[in-house]
């Protein structure tokens, strides 16, 4: 940047363009897992050879930036995906250019963690669930326009995929308020075309007030929810509540016609104590009560 004054025309002083840096955004875009930074060694100008030690630069270079006041987000970088998107836009995938030109195209339309500080071994957790969370949720809203017509992130509108979404929304609240105050953590899982969707959601509920629900989670967790109504799909919803002074309780519904129906205490604890994959007994979860769902009012009962 240049400015003119009576002297002549001078470059912008170092200082300036530093103040000006922090005012830029950047992204960083990581190869989390072990294969994917195997993949990337076939191209000539990507100069690591070992992970741990690409993984160590990449995070003095996340240092620097956050020492320097930039904000910095972070995002996965898929090798696949990289590949396919070079194809369509006709770059060549072996050059730093085109990696950054992808990384920039992840930020804005993919799952990305704000970098705080926090050392890699925490940020590569949690950016690996945003971006499952952002697959499921983007998997399952095709499930819905397919079913009738979904919106954006902010719900579905249209035919069935609009009133499954707005009865997944009904069964979310009926449990954290059938469940009262603590802390919840719930899980749904639904199968649909043989493909496993499963949503994560933590909410806080005190005696009094609305539950405080976690997003974008809440927002997965309702539209897994709402593929299984829709699509009559067998699933299930557990909840685990957490109260100070006292053991954590393990609830369970299954997804019966367009709803939850209340597991009994037996088939909570089968569920909980058995292998998914294997079907082999699993030992019970010591200090933990299972409890048999709740019944939940049909939103039809309530305004019928």
């Amino acid at each position: 940047m240049a400015h003119t004054d009576t002297g002549g025309t001078h470059r912008a002083k170092p200082t300036a363009i530093r103040a000006l840096r922090r005012e830029v955004p950047s992204t960083v875009a990581l190869l989390a897992a072990e294969e994917d930074f195997a993949a990337m060694r076939g191209y000539a100008s990507f100069g690591f050879a070992d992970h741990a030690r690409y993984l160590r630069a990449m995070e003095g270079l996340l240092r620097a930036l956050s020492s320097q006041g930039v904000h910095t987000t972070v995002a996965l970088f898929d090798p696949v995906a990289y590949q396919e998107y070079c194809a369509h836009t006709r770059l060549d995938p072996d050059t730093p250019r085109s990696r950054s030109r992808y990384t920039a195209e992840v930020a804005s339309t993919g799952a990305t963690v704000v970098y705080e500080g926090q050392p890699l071994d925490q940020l590569l957790p949690r950016l690996i669930t945003v971006a499952e969370e952002r697959a499921t949720w983007e998997y399952a809203s095709a499930v819905l326009a397919r079913a009738g017509g979904c919106g954006g992130p902010g719900g579905c509108g249209g035919g069935t995929a609009h009133a499954a979404f707005d009865r997944a929304a009904a069964a979310l609240f009926a449990v954290l308020d059938a469940a009262g105050p603590g802390l919840h953590h719930l899980v749904c899982s639904v199968p649909v075309d043989d493909t496993p969707l499963a949503a994560v959601v933590h909410a806080t509920t005190r005696e009094g007030r609305p539950p405080r629900l976690a997003e974008p989670g809440a927002l997965v967790f309702r539209t897994v929810l709402a593929c299984g109504i829709a699509t009559q799909s067998p699933g299930g919803v557990v909840l685990r509540t957490s109260l100070p002074g006292a053991p954590d309780t393990l609830r369970g519904w299954a997804l019966r016609d367009g709803w939850l129906r209340p597991l009994t205490e037996a088939e909570v604890f089968t569920a909980y104590c058995t292998d998914a994959r294997t079907g082999e007994p699993i030992p019970p979860e010591h200090g933990v009560e299972y409890r048999a769902g709740l019944p939940l009012p049909r939103p039809e009962d309530e305004t019928g």
